[in-house]
């Protein structure tokens, strides 16, 4: 699934909570993405600035569904996930086994595969302590990072129904 997909069919609710998050912590975040998706549908950012906060964030989700923005929503997400849900990172790092910096950011390369008993042992852990959807969105948008996924991990988001993003 890419990008845009994932916004095709994620709960809404974590879309709001998403810019809301970005509003919140990092303004210069949430204008940027708004004035990027704003650009890529060849409109000014005061276009859509000028709506209520509630009607620019439908916009957004609605703009990050199409095809043409799937660079930009795949972006957002890395951005939301590596400075929003630090926690959520680094105990997915640490149930694998991948090294990083303590907040979820990997030292090093990607693994090439990953191991199946860990895999399932470290998404227990996620859904044991964060909400399902959101835990969901992120493991499909790690499995965006390397062109093809993780083998493992495409069968654990197809085949597990707690993975399952509507």
């Amino acid at each position: 699934m890419t990008a845009h997909e994932l916004f095709q069919n994620v709960n809404p609710s974590l879309v709001q909570d998403m810019f809301q998050w970005m509003r919140e912590t990092d303004r210069n975040l949430y204008k940027t993405a708004l004035g990027s998706l704003a650009s890529n549908r060849k409109l000014r950012p005061q276009f859509v600035q000028k709506k209520s906060i509630a009607d620019q964030i439908t916009w957004m989700h609605n703009t990050l569904r199409l095809k043409s923005s799937d660079m930009i929503a795949e972006h957002l997400l890395q951005v939301y996930f590596m400075k929003g849900q630090e926690e959520m990172l680094a105990s997915f790092c640490d149930g694998l086994g991948i090294e990083h910096d303590g907040k979820g950011q990997v030292e090093g390369n990607l693994p090439e595969t990953l191991d199946a008993e860990k895999l399932k042992a470290a998404i227990d852990t996620l859904l044991e302590k964060f909400d399902t959807g959101l835990v969901a969105l992120y493991l499909h948008t790690f499995n965006l990072q390397t062109p093809d996924g993780w083998s493992a991990l495409a069968d654990a988001l197809e085949n597990d129904e707690r993975l399952k993003l509507a």
